[in-house]
């Protein structure tokens, strides 16, 4: 059923393209409302609006807190057209249907990021009409459309333009729509208030890191063929505000549609190689880096990571930091299959040459630093959160703790391989020298046993480590895992320190002439 429309009412703190939507609907002739700041706007460009406060006989009061909450405005907005009882009590009190109501809220998020924001100035930001109206109008659908996006305008102004007024399915999206934008505006409010000290409650306050209720938002991309394995259901959702350069601004430029899983690894390979600053390459598999490198450019950097595990990066997710050209893009197509391949760019030769890997999922991610405010895990009947690995290492905060100092290759060498153990399941252990990793022990119960698989990969790709680097997450609790990186031909070793045995692994790295050097600083990786 079309519903047409006679009046709508416009109040809106972000103007953008208002002003041409008022407008048209002016035009149709449709009798526009609206309020203070927007009213002004809109008379300022020659359109002919009434003011709420004329229209209802009640000034605007109380520093603007009070315009829209009257009752020939609610009663406008909640009159059920098809209600005798409603009806008769509109005509009793002169009250006329509102068809349309054009409403976005205060900017709070906005206000509480400001350097220096109080409580006070957040309080203000704290809209009460806005979400009044919207819901009021989201809940009389039926009859009343509600526009809290000005992406929506012109796709109403032609829909009223071509039908004469709006749809049942039109209006009741634009409903749901509402009630979404006011349930994620409640949020953040909630989410700023629960964190704030109590003990300080004027000026600018104090902000604890966790609310004490934690309210987030997210909107569908996409539903998934399945979750991590068929018989599991599953969908993609990003934040309302993604953060820049995140996985969830991708631009899929050709292939199927992501799975579960390749979302999930794409992410760990975005994540990692974008820690990097030289051009780099990380291929991933099951969420696990197989193969890191840095080099001059992406193709050098593509053929050392991977050398580091051929059979494991079959079927990977390969991600760079910089953009891919055509010499990279037929390599990686001459040597492997991979289900992603993820870059900031891509040239228009590269994009032709994986062309004719037409499954190939091939995204562009716009590369920016920035990370989630929290990282998230479900367990049963709760939620974990905390703030994400972004500790950048620096030389000045490290300790030597063998008789050898490290070389400046190998300097270069252990925070290269330290970076890339950040992004590896723990127990991690990685291996490499001249920005490559020669392998990679992830995921073992023992750290000894990670050490062990790190050398079995640098063996099974042929990778000398004569002369190599060592990095683990965490400190090793046993000499075992030193002695096992010896007998390797390794010479120097990163990791936090901090064992009880501490004393007993620097020695065992004095027995075997290695560096060993300590970031006090632990890199698990559940």
């Amino acid at each position: 059923m079309t519903q047409a429309i006679s009046r709508a009412l416009i109040s809106v703190s972000d103007k953008t393209g208002i002003v041409d939507f008022a407008r048209e609907l002016t035009q149709m002739g449709i009798e526009v409302l609206s309020t203070g700041g927007t009213a002004r706007m809109l008379m300022e460009e020659k359109i002919g609006v009434i003011e709420v406060a004329d229209y209802t006989g009640f000034p605007e009061m109380l520093d603007g807190r009070v315009k829209t909450l009257h009752p020939k405005i609610h009663g406008g907005i909640l009159g059920r057209r098809d209600n005798p009882d409603d009806i008769a009590k509109m005509q009793e009190h002169g009250i006329d249907g509102i068809d349309l109501v054009c409403v976005n809220l205060y900017p709070f998020a906005a206000t509480v990021a400001k350097q220096g924001c109080t409580v006070e100035d957040a309080i203000e930001n704290i809209d009460i009409g806005g979400p009044t109206m919207v819901r009021a109008a989201a809940k009389n659908w039926k009859y009343v459309a509600i526009l809290t996006d000005a992406a929506d305008y012109q796709a109403v102004i032609d829909e009223i333009k071509a039908t004469g007024g709006l749809s049942d399915k039109t209006r009741f999206n634009l409903a749901r729509k509402a009630f979404s934008h006011t349930a994620q505006y409640d949020g953040m409010i909630s989410n700023y208030l629960t964190s704030l000290d109590d003990e300080k409650l004027s000026g600018e306050p104090q902000l604890n890191d966790f609310p004490q209720q934690f309210n987030q938002s997210w909107i569908k991309v996409q539903d998934l063929r399945y979750g991590e394995n068929p018989h599991q259901k599953a969908a993609f959702y990003r934040d309302v505000y993604p953060v820049s350069g995140s996985l969830s601004n991708y631009v899929q430029k050709q292939g199927k549609e992501l799975s579960y899983n390749n979302i999930a690894d794409a992410d760990a390979a975005w994540e990692a190689v974008k820690a990097f600053d030289m051009p780099a390459c990380v291929i991933v598999k099951h969420a696990n880096p197989c193969g890191v490198a840095q080099a001059a450019d992406t193709l050098t950097a593509y053929r050392l990571a991977f050398a580091t595990d051929t059979t494991s990066a079959f079927g990977g997710i390969i991600a760079f930091n910089r953009e891919v050209d055509k010499a990279t893009a037929e390599q990686i197509c001459a040597n492997q299959f991979m289900e992603v391949l993820m870059a900031p760019s891509f040239t228009a030769d590269a994009l032709a040459v994986v062309s004719a890997k037409k499954n190939v999922r091939v995204l562009e991610v716009p590369l920016y630093e920035g990370a989630n405010r929290f990282e998230l895990k479900r367990v049963g009947g709760g939620l974990l959160l905390q703030t994400p690995d972004k500790h950048i290492l620096q030389k000045d905060a490290v300790k030597v703790v063998s008789q050898r100092q490290p070389t400046e290759q190998e300097w270069q060498d252990l925070f290269f391989l330290w970076k890339v153990a950040q992004f590896v399941k723990s127990n991690a252990v990685v291996f490499g020298k001249n920005g490559q990793t020669y392998g990679i022990g992830a995921g073992q119960m023992s750290r000894v046993d990670s050490t062990r698989i790190a050398a079995r990969k640098a063996g099974e790709a042929k990778l000398d480590l004569n002369g190599a680097c060592a990095a683990s997450d965490a400190f090793f609790p046993f000499r075992d895992g030193v002695d096992v990186i010896a007998e390797q031909g390794i010479k120097a070793i990163i990791h936090p320190g901090g064992s009880i045995r501490d004393e007993e692994v620097f020695q065992a790295a004095d027995e075997h002439g290695i560096a060993m050097v300590l970031t006090g600083v632990r890199h698990f990786r559940h």
